[in-house]
This record gives structure tokens, C-alpha cells and sequence, in this order.
């Protein structure tokens, strides 16, 4: 089983929430939308590239596009060793916020 870093499941996510709308700039919108931080888009990609390399997402390439110059969006999707990645990383995080005191703040 795959340990994922705290970026690597946020971006991963991202792409499991965005379905077949996952590139570079909508995972940075939706990781925005989740975590109220501006990620840079290399903050995007470095991630991207280890899941990728893991083998928990797939890339596909789109269609070219008149405004970006003929040059084509990377699409990405989570792959079946993805899904099992994500479902471990929130078992862990229920696990270990099972029992753990109240932290005395109050929400904002």
C-alpha cells in the first residue's frame, strides 16, 4: 500500500472530485475550494508527477486547443491503485483522530 504525503491526497482528491475535468488549472481551483490556501501551480505538479510515477493517477491527453496555442491539456485520473490509496489515507486519519481530546477551540 501506498503512504501518500499530505499534498499527495489533497491533490489526489481534487482529481477524484473533479471526475473528467482534472488538469492542472482546475486541480489548483479545487484544491483552493478545499483547503482556502492559493497553491502555487508547481505546488500542483510536484505531487502530480510522484502520483503518477506511483501509479495512483493516469494522464490523458486532450484535444488541442485554439487558445493555447495548439497545445493540448494533460487530463488526469485516479487509477483503481488510487482509489485504494485514497481510502486507506482516510481510514488512517479517522483512526488517528479517534479518541483524541477535544481541542478546547472554538470554531470561526
Amino acid at each position: 500500500m501506498h503512504i501518500l504525503s499530505r499534498s499527495e491526497e489533497i491533490v489526489l482528491l481534487a482529481i477524484w472530485k473533479l471526475n473528467d475535468r482534472a488538469y492542472g488549472i482546475t486541480i489548483r481551483d479545487q484544491v483552493f475550494d478545499d483547503t482556502g490556501y492559493d497553491w502555487s501551480i508547481g505546488a500542483i505538479y510536484a505531487p502530480l508527477h510522484r502520483l503518477e510515477k506511483k501509479a495512483l493517477v493516469e494522464t490523458l491527453k486532450g484535444q488541442p486547443l485554439p487558445e493555447r496555442g495548439g497545445r493540448s491539456r494533460v487530463y488526469y485520473t485516479v487509477t483503481d491503485e488510487g482509489k485504494k490509496a485514497l481510502q486507506e489515507i482516510k481510514r488512517v486519519t479517522d483512526s488517528i483522530w479517534l479518541g483524541a481530546p477535544d481541542l478546547g477551540l472554538e470554531q470561526a
